[in-house]
């Protein structure tokens, strides 16, 4: 039998699933006992119990200073951001990737500039946005949303192109406005993919998100990863990497399960 035919079942899954992260975790352990061994005080690859240690001080115990879980603090901190970024940008995508993909004229004024900025590094944008913007929290957001949001745009415009031109025609028969054929054609089949959309731009968000934070800011994931890091604290940036990476992971997770919830047929067109 060919490769290409053979599954594995749900339990061989589960176990190649799990194999990476234990493979990882285990090179880890060998090469941190191998470091420390040579020298009790590197800090390069600190003992688990050591990270097991800072994750305890950071999320179980107040900070001296501030008396604030630091941990849970920057999570709020980080995640109002990010949020907001992704909220604005799935708003904008959503208009604008309806129009440009349904209207010729708008099509030929905007996917143009939308194509070209989705081009720009954003990060190169990061020293005028707080010199214009100042260094809050509107900067940062912006930051995220040009981002995200020109690259949503434009793949929203394309599922729109894809539409079956025979749906437009029938509604059209039918009597149906731009508008309806907007709201009850088009809209409910390209809300799947802005979900899938979103999905797809939370590794760039979160990218964006940190740059921001590492510059200019006084709380958050990002702010503390790089405020550790000059006292090679890896035992603190370890553990705040795990926990955004986690954070992308839930989402990630979440939203999909949003799709398939309120979107079941979506699910049986991607298989």
């Amino acid at each position: 039998m060919r490769w290409i035919n053979t599954k594995p079942t749900r339990i061989t899954q589960i176990a190649l699933m799990l194999a990476p992260f234990v493979l990882l975790i285990v090179a880890y352990g060998f090469g941190s006992a191998a470091r420390l061994a040579d020298n009790p005080a590197d800090k390069l690859l600190p003992a688990l119990q050591t990270l097991i240690d800072a994750i305890n001080r950071m999320a179980l115990q107040p900070d001296p200073r501030t008396g604030e879980y630091l941990l849970w603090s920057d999570t709020g901190a980080s995640l109002v951001r990010l949020f907001s970024a992704l909220g604005i940008s799935t708003l904008i995508a959503l208009v604008f990737g309806m129009v440009i993909g349904m209207l010729p004229y708008v099509r030929a004024l905007l996917a143009p500039f939308v194509a070209t900025i989705s081009m720009v590094p954003p990060l190169a944008l990061l020293p005028i946005l707080f010199i214009v913007l100042g260094l809050g929290e509107t900067s940062k957001i912006t930051l995220i949303v040009i981002g995200v949001a020109p690259a949503m745009i434009r793949d929203l415009a394309l599922k729109v192109l894809e539409l079956p031109r025979e749906q437009i025609i029938k509604a059209e028969t039918l009597g149906g406005s731009s508008w309806q054929i907007g709201l009850r054609v088009v809209l409910p089949q390209i809300l799947p993919r802005l979900i899938t959309c979103l999905r797809l731009q939370l590794g760039p968000a979160w990218l964006f998100l940190i740059a921001a934070e590492a510059i200019s800011a006084d709380s958050g994931l990002g702010y503390r990863i790089f405020l550790v890091r000059r006292y090679l604290s890896m035992d603190v940036i370890f553990p705040y990497v795990l926990w955004i990476t986690l954070l992308a992971v839930i989402t990630n997770f979440a939203l999909d399960r949003l799709r398939i919830a309120v979107f079941p047929w979506s699910n049986l067109e991607a298989r």
